[in-house]
Order: structure tokens, then C-alpha cells, then sequence
């Protein structure tokens, strides 16, 4: 499912009124693990716990995380 579509201007809408949301790229557990530098045992404690990004379901193998909402977590842990 995507994001709706956000009007440029408060007139009428129409086709040319519409911009689309820039999509979010979605990364697989062995990317993450490269980028926070944790297993995968500690990435899913640390989601349970709270404090790392909730992971995605695409289905019944396929895992991902939002690519922000990662960057987000590693700029958070560089300032403390």
C-alpha cells in the first residue's frame, strides 16, 4: 500500500495537481546488520525491548526495515 498522493495547490484536483511521495527503500536483514553492526540475535532483542527499528513483513520469508527509520537509530546512538 503507498502513501496518498499530496496536492500541490488548495484548488480543484486533478492529475497535474498531484505529486507522489518519494518511496522509501527497504532493507534486508543482512544490510542492516552491516550498517548498526549487530547480529542478528541482538537486532531482534533490541526490537522486542524497543529500542531498535520494528521490522516489516513482506511475507512469510521476507523481512525488511524501513531505510530512515534505521538511519534514525544510528544517528540517535552516535549522539548519546
Amino acid at each position: 500500500m503507498t502513501k496518498p498522493e499530496t496536492p500541490l495547490s488548495g484548488g480543484p484536483a486533478n492529475a497535474v495537481d498531484y505529486v507522489a511521495e518519494p518511496s522509501e527503500r527497504l532493507l534486508r536483514l543482512p544490510e542492516v546488520m552491516e550498517r548498526v553492526g549487530l547480529r542478528r540475535t541482538a537486532i531482534y532483542q533490541r526490537m522486542r525491548e524497543g529500542r531498535f527499528p520494528q521490522s516489516r513483513s513482506l511475507g512469510s520469508r521476507c523481512t525488511v526495515w524501513v531505510e530512515s527509520e534505521v538511519n534514525d537509530w544510528i544517528a540517535r546512538i552516535k549522539r548519546s
